[in-house]
């Protein structure tokens, strides 16, 4: 999957991988990210493979950098794989979903704590979602050139705010539904 994300950015402009890593954090990153060793492993491959191209480009005062870009094969073959319908619901790793499952044991205000911080996590990224992510799609949809990209990335950003929206209502119910029975076996115990 990697391979197509750096396809996708490859066929906007030719880039290094530093480059291609700082466009997927500011883009995709908050539904497909890879690390930076990641990103130029698959860059290598996918020149072997003869999808991308690379030349040495120097720089002044820093080393030299490698510069890609997407061949005719590439393109095709970025084309090909976002033509295929997916098949299947694709998987899904939830940390916290992990953790809560598993914390029975713990003491209840833990577990409020953890939930609450994540509350908090989710609230700011709806935020960056409503405004910042917001604002750089609406910039680059004044170019005409990028304004059919822009209507899939609008759509791709308005997953991000609605799964937050989801996320943090998710986390109201079951932070509610963690105090209740607390609440209830604090108010049961007997009076000394």
């Amino acid at each position: 999957m990697l391979k197509y994300a750096l396809l996708g950015f490859l066929t906007y402009k030719n880039a290094s991988g530093y480059d291609l890593k700082h466009f997927m954090d500011v883009s995709t990153s908050n539904f497909w990210n890879a690390k930076q060793s990641q990103i130029y492993t698959t860059l290598k491959k996918m020149e072997k493979e003869g999808l991308v191209l690379s030349h040495t480009e120097p720089q002044e005062s820093r080393p030299n950098r490698r510069v890609y870009e997407i061949t005719t094969a590439g393109r095709e073959d970025l084309k090909n794989w976002t033509a295929q319908p997916m098949m299947e619901i694709g998987s899904r790793k939830e940390k916290l979903l992990l953790k809560l499952f598993f914390s029975a044991q713990l003491e209840p205000q833990k577990i409020l704590t953890e939930l609450r911080l994540q509350k908090n996590l989710h609230q700011a990224q709806l935020n960056k979602y409503q405004t910042t992510t917001k604002n750089v799609i609406s910039q680059f949809a004044a170019s005409k050139d990028l304004q059919e990209d822009a209507r899939f990335w609008e759509a791709t950003r308005r997953f991000g705010e609605l799964y937050e929206e989801m996320y943090i209502r998710w986390l109201d119910e079951t932070i509610e539904g963690i105090c209740k029975p607390v609440d209830r076996l604090e108010n049961s115990r007997p009076v000394d």
